[in-house]
C-alpha cells in the first residue's frame, strides 16, 4: 500500500512537520483569497480546515486506508496552484482575489511532485490528479453544457465518491455565506452520479467504441455504434527514455512504424529549430496519410506529450476512418534518468523535466483503446 509521508490515519497531523518538509505546502500562508468566498483567511489555513472536515465525515473513516491516504494528499494539493494563479480582478465594479485555472495547473504539478519526489505508484498518482482537477466538479456540474457528459467522463478516471468527499471537505472548510447552497449542489451531484450509474464506479460502456462516439459526440450512453474500422494506428505516448523503442521492437516489430525522431534524422532536421520541426511534422503527416489511405495498420512513435499535440495526429486517424489505439509508457523517475542517460540520443535532463511538466495523460475521448504500461 503505498502512504503519503508523515501521515498516519487517525492520528493528529503535524502541520510544522509538514510544512517544513514540502515548501510548496508551506508557501500556501503566503496566499490570500477573497474574504467574501474564503473568509477563513490564506490557502494554508483553507487547507487545514479541509484535511480537518475531512477527517470529519464519517463515510471518511469506512474507507480503506489506501483511499484515505488518496484524499488526503489531493486535500493538501488541491489548491496548491492557487500559489502561481491568484491575482486581484476587478468583478461588476468590486476588487476581488481570484485563482482562475488553478485546479487545472495544480493537476500538472500534482502530477511532478508524486512523480519525481514522492514516488507514488501510477493508479495512485493519477486518481489523486485527477482529483485536483476536477474538485470543484460537484459544485458546477449543473452549470455544465452537457451536466451528464461531464460527470459520466469523470467517473472514467476517478472515484467518483472520494470526489464528492473531497469536494464536501472543501466547502465545509471555508467561512462563506453561501455553504448550505455549496453543499446541496455535492448532494445534487451525488444523486446524478446514482442515476448515471457512475457512483464510485466508472460508467460501464457496451464497446470501447460506444464510449469514445460519447465523449466526443454526446447523445445517448447506451448508443452502440457499428465498427467499421478502416485500419489500426498506435499511437505511443510517453517521455524520452520511458522504452519505447524497445516496447515496438518487442511487440509491435511487424508494423510498419512512422517515428519523427526517425524523419528529423534521415533529413538532417534539427529538433530545436521551430522551422525544422515544422517540416518533419509535414513529412510524418504525408507518410500517415498514405497508410491511411493505403488501410495499413502502423505504429506512430513520437512523445506526443500532451492532448493538443496528439489531437492533431489522432483528428487525421479520426478522419480516415482508423481505430486509434494509445499505448502509455511510464517507468519510475530514477529509471527515466537512467535510461535516458544510455540512450545514443540523450535528452539533456533540464529539457526532460520540462517535458515532464506538460505532460498530459491520455484520456479515453482521445482514443478508442488505451493501454498503460507503468512499472
Amino acid at each position: 500500500m503505498w502512504t503519503f509521508p508523515h501521515y498516519t490515519p487517525h492520528r493528529p497531523i503535524d502541520w510544522a512537520q509538514l510544512t517544513q518538509h514540502y515548501a510548496w505546502l508551506d508557501e500556501m500562508r503566503h496566499v490570500p483569497q477573497d474574504p467574501e468566498w474564503h473568509g477563513e483567511g490564506d490557502v494554508l489555513t483553507h487547507t487545514q480546515m479541509v484535511v480537518e472536515e475531512l477527517f470529519r465525515l464519517p463515510e471518511f473513516a469506512e474507507l480503506s486506508p489506501q483511499n484515505q491516504h488518496i484524499l488526503f494528499t489531493a486535500a493538501l494539493l488541491h489548491d496548491v496552484e492557487k500559489r502561481s494563479t491568484t491575482h486581484e480582478e476587478i468583478i461588476d465594479g468590486k476588487t476581488r482575489i481570484v485563482s482562475p485555472r488553478h485546479a487545472q495547473k495544480g493537476e500538472y504539478t500534482a502530477r511532478q511532485i508524486l512523480y519525481r519526489d514522492i514516488a507514488t505508484p501510477f493508479a495512485v498518482r493519477e486518481q489523486i490528479c485527477k482529483l485536483v482537477r476536477l474538485h470543484g466538479l460537484p459544485l458546477w456540474a449543473i452549470s455544465k453544457p452537457d451536466p451528464e457528459r461531464a460527470v459520466i467522463a469523470a467517473s472514467l478516471v476517478l472515484d467518483t465518491r472520494l470526489l464528492a468527499m473531497l469536494a464536501r471537505a472543501d466547502v465545509l472548510g471555508r467561512i462563506c455565506a453561501d455553504q448550505t447552497d455549496l453543499l446541496l449542489r455535492i448532494d445534487l451531484f451525488e444523486e446524478m452520479c446514482k442515476d448515471l450509474n457512475c457512483w464510485g464506479q466508472a460508467r460501464p460502456f457496451a464497446t470501447p467504441q460506444a464510449r469514445y462516439h460519447y465523449l466526443n459526440q454526446g447523445g445517448s450512453a447506451d448508443y452502440v455504434p457499428y465498427d467499421d474500422f478502416t485500419c489500426e494506428v498506435v499511437m505511443m505516448c510517453a517521455l524520452a527514455g520511458s522504452g519505447k523503442d524497445t516496447f515496438i521492437h518487442k511487440h509491435l516489430s511487424h508494423l510498419p512504424t512512422l517515428s519523427l525522431d526517425d524523419i528529423r534524422r534521415a533529413h538532417k532536421l534539427n529538433p530545436a529549430n521551430s522551422h525544422d520541426t515544422a517540416q518533419a511534422v509535414r513529412i510524418g503527416k504525408e507518410l500517415a496519410k498514405q497508410y491511411l489511405r493505403e488501410k495499413r495498420d502502423f505504429v506512430f512513435n513520437a512523445t506526443n506529450l500532451n492532448r493538443d499535440l496528439r489531437s492533431k495526429w489522432t483528428d487525421i486517424f479520426a478522419a480516415y476512418g482508423a481505430k486509434i489505439k494509445i499505448v502509455y509508457l511510464e517507468v519510475p523517475y530514477a529509471k527515466l534518468l537512467q535510461q535516458n542517460k544510455q540512450r545514443e540520443h540523450a535528452v539533456p535532463e533540464h529539457v526532460l523535466m520540462q517535458m515532464l511538466g506538460k505532460l498530459e495523460i491520455p484520456s479515453f475521448d482521445e482514443a478508442h483503446e488505451i493501454v498503460f504500461q507503468a512499472a
